[in-house]
């Protein structure tokens, strides 16, 4: 069973505006999840009873919502491994390991982290949609945060949109960046030549993305990188923009093999953090993961013995 009710108390500032007012914008209902829970029994309920959305609410009223049960879709349970960083009622936030796809596609019908989170779940006789909050590409590992129903997910859609989630990444790239942090403000697009990829250009959507340097060796710099904006292939986008490519990207950094003893057969980005208020108890959560083995093996191997890390992280 998925968790419900959610529960909202009308505060003293709100007395008098409509239930419909209260259900978008207090508590960050869409407009059709709003239509489907008023055609539910139950879906909407003022003070236990059920009320016309334009009934003016009072100070102190309680707003019910119960979503409708709902079943896993057509993604079908596969026992892969998920590494779960954190999990309630509400949320999962898992660590993805690079290579694995975050949903079915054309492509990928299934072996992606959606299969085995609806196993994972099987498993705990939980029959729930697979809703991933963000994405990741399938060779970035890292933080990713799946909500286990629609309020959780648009409650989460709107902190991504207010940019209010903070998200982090390591990402080794090639030379030094001068200077060696700043702020990225380019517009990405889809490439005239090739779909898959992205470009910056003038008509292309407002992009944003800030950097600073954490260490350098010579031929390839740590960065830790947080995009402001959340377009497809951002950082990836914007670090070749500046002339600092991902090392081992196959896309944005293909004309740039990688240095002796540093490949590792994927882009090197990780996103290492993500942080946002938690949609139920509104707590400001972070969640991290550490730098997977292939990566501390990149740093291992660029790095002199005598500036080796002991703890490899790009997040103080």
């Amino acid at each position: 069973m998925e968790r419900n009710p959610f529960v909202h108390v009308v505060a003293p500032e709100d007395d008098g505006l409509p239930l419909r007012t209260v259900l978008r914008h207090r508590m960050g209902l869409s407009r059709t999840l709003v239509i489907r829970l008023k055609r539910k029994e139950d879906g909407i309920l003022l003070n236990g009873v059920r009320t016309p959305v334009n009934a003016k609410v009072r100070a102190g009223d309680r707003v019910e919502v119960r979503l409708p049960e709902e079943t896993a879709g057509a993604i079908e349970p596969e026992p892969i491994p998920i590494d779960v960083l954190y999990e309630d009622d509400d949320l999962l936030v898992v660590n993805k390991p690079a290579g694995l796809v975050v949903h079915p596609t054309r492509g990928f019908h299934g072996g992606t982290l959606a299969n085995g989170v609806i196993h994972h779940w099987r498993q705990r006789g939980l029959s729930i949609r697979f809703r991933p909050v963000h994405r990741l590409d399938r060779d970035t590992s890292g933080v990713l945060a799946i909500a286990k129903n629609a309020f959780v997910h648009e409650r989460l859609s709107r902190q991504l949109q207010a940019g209010r989630v903070e998200k982090t990444y390591c990402a080794f790239v090639f030379g030094r960046p001068d200077p060696p942090s700043g702020i990225v403000e380019a517009p990405i697009g889809r490439s005239a030549d090739r779909p898959g990829m992205r470009v910056v250009r003038p008509d292309g959507a407002p992009s944003v993305t800030r950097y600073e340097t954490v260490e350098s060796w010579g031929a390839v710099s740590l960065l830790r990188v947080r995009p402001v904006t959340g377009r497809t292939h951002q950082i990836r986008v914007h670090m070749r923009h500046i002339g600092h490519p991902i090392v081992g990207d196959p896309l944005y950094a293909a004309d740039r093999p990688p240095p002796p003893g540093a490949g590792i057969g994927r882009q090197a980005l990780h996103a290492e953090s993500l942080g946002f208020e938690h949609p139920v108890t509104g707590r400001r959560v972070t969640f991290r993961a550490p730098l997977p083995a292939d990566l501390v093996r990149l740093m291992g191997a660029l790095a002199a013995p005598d500036n080796e890390r002991s703890e490899p992280s790009c997040v103080d």
